[in-house]
């Protein structure tokens, strides 16, 4: 579907986001993306720039992509090794009308709104339920420590 990415990449550079860039990472490798986003400005990551590792399989769009957090951040919802889970990134609930455009999207609304009730870390999950100071001082910490 090398025709399809193409036209996502074109997109991209004809239309892009305020608070997302994206590109092919090296050797114009239609397979191998590379995403940052801004912290959303009405969160704890606001300021921040969060660089993800994007793998798009060779059955996409039939498949969903593989996306990483390369930059370390507090999150309910993103694991330490940069793993994440959202619903459009399983084969359940991806849908090949989707597009990467969508995937960043996405994810800075998680960003925005973390979902404590499916968490990948507990902890940080709890803090934000019950202590959303505490969460917020912390993820302010780590986005001027890791996304700046």
């Amino acid at each position: 579907m090398a025709s399809r990415l193409t036209k996502e990449l074109k997109e991209f550079m004809t239309n892009p986001k305020p608070w997302c860039t994206a590109g092919l990472q090296k050797d114009e490798n239609l397979f191998a993306w590379k995403a940052e986003l801004t912290g959303p400005s009405t969160s704890p990551f606001a300021g921040g720039v969060f660089k993800l590792d994007i793998e798009v399989p060779p059955e996409y769009p039939f498949k969903p992509p593989k996306v990483k957090f390369l930059t370390k951040i507090y999150h309910p919802n993103v694991k330490s090794d940069g793993s994440f889970c959202t619903d459009i990134l399983t084969t359940e609930g991806w849908s090949p009308q989707l597009k990467l455009q969508q995937v960043f999207q996405t994810i800075y609304d998680l960003l925005s709104e973390p979902n404590p009730d499916n968490p990948l870390e507990a902890d940080i999950a709890q803090q934000f339920k019950t202590d959303r100071a505490a969460f917020n001082k912390t993820a302010k910490e780590w986005t001027k420590k890791y996304a700046k």
